[in-house]
């Protein structure tokens, strides 16, 4: 049992401090490794239903805030419905998966998982004005 490590960047040049997720196995695929992620940070909202979600992708019924997305309605989060939004915009390169350095393109696509192995979830912005 090993725990990976999870953090955002962005383009704009943004880098979290991330956060650790125990992970048993020694190989998964990117796709559970997004789901994971997901399921982790919306057990966690719901848990404490805070007024802003921290998640990797904007959950429906949300907008941008400063540091995440507000729901119109507080409610609380699907795991799946949020996993299916994050797989789709990893497909859409809403956002890139670097795990150690090397950018992995497939969700099918089995990472090997060795101690302090960090996950890079690069969420591309938009240039301003092109």
């Amino acid at each position: 049992m090993g725990i990976v490590r999870f953090v955002d960047e962005t383009t704009a040049g943004h880098r979290s401090d991330g956060w650790g997720l125990e992970i048993a196995e020694e190989r998964l695929t990117v796709g559970e490794l997004i789901r994971r992620r997901v399921f982790q940070e919306v057990a966690e909202y719901n848990a404490r239903t805070p007024e802003v979600f921290r998640g990797l992708v904007r959950p429906q019924d949300a907008e941008r805030v400063l540091n995440g997305y507000a729901l119109r309605t507080p409610r609380r989060i699907d795991p799946e419905a949020q996993t299916e939004l994050a797989l789709a915009a990893f497909a859409r390169n809403g956002f890139l998966v670097l795990v150690g350095d090397r950018q992995v393109t497939d969700p099918r696509e089995e990472v090997e998982l060795v101690l302090g192995t960090e996950v890079t979830f690069l969420k591309l912005v938009p240039l301003v004005g092109g």
